[in-house]
């Protein structure tokens, strides 16, 4: 795959068969979209159709989670002409920033912060992260700009398919998200298989032990019937 060209028609999504699958197993994530960012067209169309549910909206502050959601928020940010917040992860900012736990997608507790110096009443931020798995980054990411009087105008992502759950309680927060869009359905359709395929294995393993172990005891069985057999008769 050419990651830098540009397709002659740019459908609908096109830019999404640029991420590239899981090859290290299960431990990673299913999906790399930051392959996508190499190739400038395909992140211009990613962030002009995040953008799309927002065009309406007054947007004075976008904001980007901790750390891949820095790059899109960036694009955004210079898509939109507007200046760009970091929401990190907690014990990288020396400045005095306000804090919030969340449980990230493994279940983990973490902590994220945010200066102070920034947020204020009235000011409408976008809020952009790479993907929402379960929801709780991103809402600790809402309480962080909310409880520092700001609007939360919408959070945006790339838009394919994410957590249902996650996404069902992040828009419990009345936020728009961009669209899942029908082309990454293969993608998944392809992890689900290869992950099928995968616990398949342990099972058939299984089988091929049990059989061998069968075999080596029918072996030795045969061996030890041949030892008394010979000892009787002498």
């Amino acid at each position: 795959m050419d990651v830098l060209a540009v397709p002659q028609k740019r459908e609908d999504g096109w830019y999404l068969s640029l991420m590239a699958p899981n090859t290290k197993g299960p431990k990673f994530a299913w999906l790399d979209p930051s392959r996508l960012y190499c190739n400038s067209q395909a992140l211009s169309d990613c962030v002009k159709d995040l953008l799309k549910p927002f065009q309406n909206e007054t947007i004075d502050l976008v904001a980007g989670i901790d750390a891949m959601g820095f790059i899109l928020g960036s694009a955004v940010a210079m898509s939109l002409g507007k200046g760009f917040l970091a929401i990190r992860k907690a014990g990288h900012l020396c400045v005095q920033t306000l804090t919030q736990d969340y449980s990230d997608y493994s279940g983990r507790e973490k902590l994220m912060e945010v200066r102070v110096d920034v947020l204020k009443p009235g000011l409408r931020v976008l809020i952009v992260d790479q993907w929402i798995e379960t929801g709780g980054t991103m809402r600790a990411a809402i309480k962080l700009v909310e409880n520092q009087g700001a609007t939360v105008v919408g959070q945006g992502r790339e838009p394919w398919e994410w957590n249902k759950a996650g996404g069902s309680s992040v828009n419990e927060h009345h936020l728009r998200a961009t669209p899942v869009s029908s082309p990454m359905e293969e993608l998944r359709k392809d992890k689900r298989r290869n992950g099928d395929r995968e616990r398949t294995r342990p099972g058939l393993y299984v089988v091929f032990y049990h059989v061998y172990m069968w075999q080596s005891f029918v072996r030795g069985c045969r061996f030890t019937f041949v030892l008394l057999f010979v000892s009787f008769w002498n």
